[in-house]
């Protein structure tokens, strides 16, 4: 039995790859575990108490994504966990495939491929996971 990490931030994108996820772990019978980072690095040039709310703020709909996430789950059968994670995304999405014991990791395609989350990139950001954990690493 593996376990399939899904990476998931809301929207579109992160319900295609949690259905994909779910559907994953039910035919290969692995253990489903969705995976929340918290980065608030963009407020960084933000009067720290403004920081700390809004860290506390992002934390929390982090929370409330993953339990979506895990209902969304449920709805199919697949009892799944969850894990949330602060920091840099990638360091922190490495650190949890090897922490978690993950043998999978998914990620969502963007919806608009030249947008925040250019396909490019995250193209790039899957081959480094995939070179640094030896974990396969799928975009959906």
């Amino acid at each position: 039995m593996g376990k399939i990490l899904c990476a998931t931030r809301g929207g579109e994108a992160s319900y295609r790859a949690q259905d994909a996820a779910i559907q994953l772990a039910k035919e290969r019978n692995d253990v489903l575990v969705f995976l929340y980072v918290v980065n608030i690095d963009f407020l960084n040039k933000t009067a720290a108490p403004i920081v700390v709310d809004a860290e506390n703020e992002v934390t929390k709909m982090g929370q409330f994504l993953l339990v979506m996430a895990q209902e969304r789950a449920a709805e199919q059968g697949i009892e799944a966990e969850t894990a949330l994670y602060e920091g840099e995304v990638r360091e922190e999405l490495i650190k949890a495939v090897q922490e978690l014991g993950a043998s999978m990791v998914i990620l969502g395609r963007p919806i608009d491929p030249e947008g925040v989350f250019a396909t490019t990139g995250l193209e790039n950001f899957a081959a480094a996971i995939t070179a640094e954990t030896g974990v396969e690493t799928r975009i959906i």
